[in-house]
């Protein structure tokens, strides 16, 4: 077991003798450890060599251990950052090589999956691989995967993978889909809702992506589907900048404690701000300081700012530009 701390295994016997006791002379472990007198003294060398031992100088010579916090974890983290070091060394030289290969190859920049089964084993096989964040276009009626069937990305998001999911309006109307969406928003899922997705997709990283290239399953008959595994390319790029550009419109869902999910028409009306929040848009719109609002208005100016973020997220905006861009589009001024 500790081998990767540099101990061969009658190292690791003796060691482990020393820690049970304050300290032993060489007859002794040998006769305890099972292992002949002249291999014993090799091994003690060698141990009292690696820090892992230290023996009197009064005779009988004893050995004692040392502490397997100072003697042990050193050289395991050594390892394990030359681990990780090399670990990122064969991602680095597993994208060159890749890279290399769609150059010279065209054919490894697109693979074409046959089937639900091979579909669900690669959706499953991309989020396990997922460091970082996986999008996704969530369309009615499943293909591969049953609404609530995909754990993978629980066990990605209990990673710290980012999950950004834009589902569309028909989505709700299958069988518990809206617990399933209620579930993966508690989980950490960003979702948002549109009325209509044009189709499914699934990227990895901005690295790789799935999406259809022949419809099939229960939403486009009895078939089975043929999708597309896309690989760094422009295609790739492109299939990411549709996600933006839907993700940038849509509404985000909000879960509330009892479970209930709001948004999931894909439109936010105008009636979904109070009136407050109306007036107070229309003079931020108009170029009205903060503190000319409170004024205005009787309130305080973190009051102010307070409903200003609260509508930035309802619109899923991050900047003051963009809610009243989103404002204007949603028909709230």
């Amino acid at each position: 077991m500790l081998e990767p701390a540099g101990l061969t295994p009658a190292e690791e016997t003796v060691y482990r003798m020393l820690v049970t006791v304050p300290a032993a002379p060489a007859q002794e472990i040998a006769a305890h450890c099972g292992l002949p007198p002249d291999e014993t003294e090799r091994v003690l060398a060698s141990l009292t060599a690696k820090g892992l031992a230290s023996g009197t100088d009064r005779a009988p010579r004893s050995f004692a251990a040392t502490p397997p916090d100072v003697a042990l974890l050193p050289p395991l983290q050594r390892n394990s950052d030359a681990l990780d070091k090399a670990r990122t060394a064969v991602t680095d030289l597993l994208e060159t090589y890749r890279r290399t290969r769609r150059r010279r190859d065209p054919d490894q920049l697109i693979e074409v999956i046959t089937g639900a089964e091979a579909l669900r084993q690669h959706l499953r096989q991309i989020q396990d691989s997922t460091r970082h964040e996986m999008l996704w276009f969530c369309k009615a009626q499943y293909v591969a995967m049953p609404s609530g069937s995909n754990r993978a990305e629980f066990d990605a998001l209990a990673r710290g993978v980012r999950y950004r999911v834009l589902y569309e309006r028909a989505f709700f109307d299958d069988p518990g889909a809206v617990g399933n969406v209620v579930e993966g928003v508690r989980a950490g899922e960003i979702a948002r809702a549109v009325p209509h997705l044009p189709l499914r997709l699934a990227v990895a990283d901005r690295a790789i992506a799935i999406c259809p290239l022949v419809p099939g399953g229960p939403s486009g008959g009895s078939e089975e589907p043929t999708t597309a595994l896309v690989r760094g390319s422009s295609l790739l790029e492109a299939l990411v900048a549709l996600f933006e550009r839907y993700w940038e419109d849509a509404v985000p869902l909000d879960v509330s404690p009892s479970g209930t999910v709001s948004g999931t028409d894909g439109v936010t009306h105008g009636d979904a701000l109070s009136a407050t929040d109306k007036q107070l848009l229309s003079l931020l719109v108009a170029g009205v300081a903060d503190k000319a609002i409170a004024s205005q208005m009787g309130l305080s100016r973190r009051t102010v700012q307070r409903h200003i973020q609260g509508m930035m997220t309802l619109a899923g905006a991050t900047t003051r530009m963009q809610l009243a861009w989103q404002a204007a589009r949603r028909g709230w001024l």
